[in-house]
């Protein structure tokens, strides 16, 4: 009995002495908040927790939007024994003694297991595959909590027998609710210390936290503990002491995750659809963040020609300038020529007619190649003896630099791989392009019917 009075005892301290994120983590589905795209009253999840029919599930979204939370709801809820392991710490023993213990409660007592594995991405395969069989037969009910996406980084065996449900930013309403919470709650939060926040200090901490409920709430611990109350015993949090508590945004952006894919996905749709304030902004997300300018400016480049092309060919000279330029200045002043491209490329006409090598690409794998025409054919060596070279026009020496002639195979007579744009400097080139080509059917039509008239069958 002593025991158990000291353990309860130590356990209060525990609870008492947590930081206020800790404590003030729902307890209850009520108590949760956001996410109502996944726990809307009616929602499959949320029907499955009410009612103890928790299959195995993933929940994957950023930090601070509620998954552990959520998790411990679940354990809150259920009949079921709720385990729990964090991916850092547990090896394939910790699994097996989880697992186990499960084979073991449902033999004995017919009691379900329901395993918790957070940050479960960090599972390597090995520990993925000894968790799988047992998830598969039902030994236990998988819960999975993860930051990145469960597609790419966890087993797709394990994905595949697990519902997904994604987690969002909490909105700023949602954020002001947790702070809410917080102030209200005289047990956990701080309603014993007659806490006031000003407007624009509330609208500091939540703009600040972007999303992250844990992070809002540190930030509230941070302001209200170091804040002596004043004469009335009220404790007063100002801007500046809000400014203090957090003062720089947390951005979400890792460098090898889908924030980082889909942060610089954005950041090229954005210049690909000559959009240069979206560019700007996505691209300051990413610096802000900490990405290498580098990488920026090297997407950059790629694309001044995948994106601008030959509808500017000075967008990739002003690309390589501004790497160069880069390299030379570095940081902070780096971030005028990280502006100066974004803008130049987001303004700048576009043509993405430089696919056309993909295409030839394409044709090269998959078509019968041929040889060169003999005309084209290196006469340096075997002119006299193969007669490689032999009938070849040299442009320069005819009007406009230009001959008609056959560069292609000869069963490749017409095929065209570029088609040049309207766009800039490119659709000067079309109408030259097209001139050029007419002169090729022409000059190929009168060849044919030439042949026709010395008596070749095939006609012209």
């Amino acid at each position: 009995m002593s025991d158990d009075l000291f353990a309860a005892a130590a356990t209060a301290r525990q609870r008492a002495s947590a930081p206020l994120a800790d404590r003030m983590r729902p307890r209850t589905l009520d108590e949760y908040v956001g996410q109502g795209h996944v726990l809307a009253e009616g929602s499959l999840l949320r029907r499955a927790i009410v009612a103890d029919r928790v299959t195995s599930l993933i929940l994957f979204g950023p930090p601070g939007t509620g998954k552990t939370t959520l998790a411990r709801i679940i354990a809150n809820t259920t009949r079921k024994h709720f385990a729990s392991l964090n991916a850092v710490l547990a090896g394939v023993k910790d699994i097996r003694d989880q697992i186990g213990a499960a084979q073991e409660r449902l033999r004995l007592h017919g009691q379900g297991t329901i395993l918790f594995v957070d940050e479960v991405h960090r599972f390597n395969k090995a520990q993925q595959d000894a968790l799988l069989p047992h998830v598969e037969n039902g030994t236990v009910t998988f819960v999975g909590a993860t930051t990145e996406n469960p597609f790419f980084e966890v087993n797709k065996a394990l994905v595949s027998r697990s519902r997904i449900f994604e987690l969002r930013t909490l909105a700023e309403a949602d954020l002001r609710s947790v702070v809410a919470q917080a102030l209200a709650d005289d047990e956990r939060g701080y309603r014993r210390l007659d806490v006031q926040i000003d407007d624009d200090a509330l609208d500091h901490l939540v703009s600040t936290a972007n999303g992250d409920a844990r992070s809002l709430l540190n930030a509230l611990e941070l302001a209200v503990e170091t804040t002596e109350p004043d004469a009335d015993g009220r404790v007063h949090v100002t801007l500046a002491v809000a400014e203090e508590s957090i003062q720089q945004r947390a951005v979400l952006y890792d460098k090898d995750g889908d924030a980082h894919y889909d942060t610089v996905s954005a950041f090229i749709k954005s210049m690909r659809g000559s959009d240069p304030d979206a560019a700007l902004y996505w691209m300051a997300r990413m610096i802000y963040a900490g990405e290498d300018p580098r990488f920026v400016l090297r997407r950059m480049l790629i694309f001044a020609c995948e994106d601008v092309g030959l509808a500017d060919p000075n967008a990739v000279r002003q690309a390589v300038a501004c790497l160069d330029a880069f390299e030379f200045v570095g940081m902070p002043e780096g971030r005028f020529m990280l502006g100066q491209l974004c803008v130049y490329l987001a303004t700048a006409p576009k043509s993405n007619s430089g696919f056309a090598f993909f295409s030839a690409l394409e044709h090269v794998a998959n078509e019968r190649t041929e040889d060169p025409p003999n005309a084209l054919k290196d006469g340096s060596r075997d002119k006299k003896g193969l007669g490689h070279g032999a009938g070849y026009k040299y442009p320069h020496a005819y009007r406009d630099h230009y001959v008609p002639e056959q560069y292609l195979p000869g069963g490749m007579q017409g095929t065209y791989f570029y088609e040049p744009s309207d766009q800039g400097y490119e659709a000067r080139l079309a109408v030259r392009l097209d001139q050029l080509r007419q002169r090729d059917a022409e000059e190929s039509i009168e060849k044919r019917v030439q042949r026709y008239a010395e008596g070749d069958a095939a006609g012209p």
